[in-house]
């Protein structure tokens, strides 16, 4: 399952799977035409402002891992961008976080509206299922598109993303309390790219023992880039960050550094990185495409 001796220049490797990525956004990103034209374009707007492409990168690259054609899971992979960038929509509202800068650009609230932010998300959402419920095409995947779906609603509901954004704000502004931390990062943004993860694997047909290991090599991977970004909050401009930085501490919020301090949270972040190498390391998938992805999650904090 593991290619050993694949020696990675993970800049390159991240460049020719973005560009793979925005080729696939393109070809299934609706045009902006007829009444709903706006909404359309508040969809590319967000959809296009750039982006790591994690989510979608880290599904491809454990389908070729476990032997799968990463082409063939192209849609599945556009379908996590797109419910990942529907969040960050609805993450920016006034309601929300109240933001006015994502990616470098105006939030697309301020762009198009609160409303038309609002409809944006829901559409890149339903468009998101739209794609998992039916790619790859084909008799041979229509069981594993049933377990894509499945998996995805889970881990970007109420039992995950969803779930640990109302977590999140709720303990804004409340005492210092490290398990509601850790619950509410392991479900806020480890839950997503860990079925990022876990959809490569399974649309590659690998068995249960190794769709587990990718779920937990994503969720671990998740909090250590959770708290990658809570250490950029307080340290990066808003040039580097592309949004507002300081406004976790402004506002309140519970992260690692407000409990354990930037080292502390770097030493916790790269104990993470460690734990998700050993998982995949347990059934003889891991190379070195995958420990760069996850040692990238850490780095890119300093």
């Amino acid at each position: 399952m593991a290619v050993p001796g694949v020696v990675v220049n993970l800049d390159v490797y991240l460049s020719q799977r973005r560009a793979e990525v925005e080729r696939a956004l393109e070809r299934f990103l609706p045009t902006p035409e007829g009444p709903g034209a706006t909404i359309t374009r508040a969809m590319r707007y967000a959809v296009q402002a750039g982006g790591k492409r994690l989510r979608p990168i880290l599904a491809l690259t454990a389908c070729d891992v476990c032997g799968g054609s990463s082409s063939a899971v192209q849609a599945p992979a556009v379908a996590l961008e797109l419910i990942h960038t529907y969040s960050l929509i609805h993450d920016d509202l006034p309601a929300m976080d109240d933001d006015d800068l994502r990616r470098g650009k105006p939030t697309v609230h301020k762009a198009f509206g609160e409303a038309e932010a609002i409809l944006a998300g829901d559409a890149l959402n339903t468009l998101a299922f739209e794609l998992l419920a039916n790619h790859p095409e084909g008799e041979l995947y229509a069981t594993r598109r049933t377990r894509a779906v499945s998996l995805v609603a889970r881990r970007s509901g109420i039992d995950g993303m969803v779930g640990g954004q109302i977590a999140d704000l709720e303990a804004e502004n409340g005492a210092a309390d490290e398990q509601r931390l850790h619950w509410i990062h392991r479900h806020k943004t480890a839950a997503l790219l860990s079925a990022s993860s876990e959809l490569g694997a399974i649309h590659a047909g690998a068995d249960d023992g190794a769709c587990a290991a990718f779920s937990d090599y994503g969720r671990q991977l998740g909090l250590a880039f959770q708290i990658a970004d809570d250490i950029l909050d307080c340290t990066s401009t808003a040039t580097d960050l592309g949004k507002t930085p300081g406004k976790d501490r402004h506002v309140g919020k519970l992260t690692f550094p407000a409990l354990y301090g930037i080292d502390g949270s770097r030493e916790r972040a790269l104990d993470a990185v460690q734990r998700a190498l050993e998982s995949l390391e347990r059934v003889g998938a891991l190379d070195e495409r995958l420990e760069a992805l996850a040692r990238f999650s850490v780095e890119r904090a300093g």
